[in-house]
């Protein structure tokens, strides 16, 4: 018969995000809470910590109380980016903000380096809680453990944003059929072939009720190019995850 007392439960090794990881010694009031209340960890359990900014730290909980959690770092293990790229996503965000905040979470997760939002003709929000789509990108990124953390960008109206310096290729995805259009992942994987030395890629996703064709045309002017998804309309969270779909495989490719 099998004896079980010889059986070792093996622990998931737990990830936490914690900004400036290697000069502090206390986890986040957040995520000290979820240790020591969701995760029930005590001292001399081990954990992994993310600062955000490409490096992971081994630590060892030191103290764990109800209000706070200590830690030392046991080993610092920076990581190497997978790519050479800097992807960001402009988006003009959903009526219903659910949708918005799945998009959030599966780009964080597939790979997606800046988010900003934009306030278009035909948007129908023009308000966002930044705040909470910073909690969805956090969790997200500990749980896919993602060493970057995305940047995000506060609401910026299109024709600030549009007319900002961005480097590097620039695409507006829009449906109108009197514009031309190219395959973004065509043009993406020219340009890289080409060695696009700055690596930055902007694409634009508009509302629900796309750009409207002036926008289009002003980014056009700007020097963004006219680019489209497929044959088919997409609605703007699955037009937004598309585009960075896309752009990951493209550079890959």
């Amino acid at each position: 018969m099998e004896n079980r007392k010889n059986i070792k439960t093996v622990k998931e090794e737990r990830y936490f995000y914690v900004p400036e990881a290697a000069e502090r010694c206390e986890l986040p009031e957040e995520e000290a809470a979820h240790a020591c209340r969701v995760l029930r960890l005590q001292e001399g359990d081990t954990v992994y910590l993310m600062d955000g900014k490409g490096c992971f730290y081994h630590a060892e909980l030191t103290l764990v109380s109800k209000k706070s959690c200590m830690y030392r770092i046991l080993d610092a293990l920076p990581q190497e980016s997978a790519k050479r790229s800097h992807i960001h996503l402009a988006i003009a965000p959903t009526k219903n903000i659910d949708r918005i905040e799945w998009l959030i979470e599966k780009i964080t997760e597939i790979g997606i380096d800046e988010v900003s939002f934009l306030n278009c003709r035909f948007s129908e929000r023009t308000k966002l809680r930044i705040d909470r789509i910073e909690k969805i990108i956090v969790s997200a990124a500990k749980q896919s453990r993602k060493a970057w953390m995305p940047r995000l960008n506060d609401m910026l109206d299109f024709q600030t944003f549009v007319k900002s310096p961005n480097a590097g290729q620039k695409y507006i995805c829009h449906c109108y059929e009197e514009i031309a259009k190219e395959d973004l992942f065509d043009l993406i994987c020219t340009a890289n072939a080409e060695q696009d030395d700055t690596g930055r890629i902007t694409i634009m996703v508009g509302p629900e009720g796309d750009f409207s064709i002036d926008e289009v045309r002003t980014a056009m002017e700007q020097g963004f190019k006219s680019v489209t998804l497929g044959d088919y309309r997409l609605r703007t969270e699955t037009a937004g995850l598309m585009a960075v779909a896309t752009a990951n495989i493209a550079l890959r490719h």
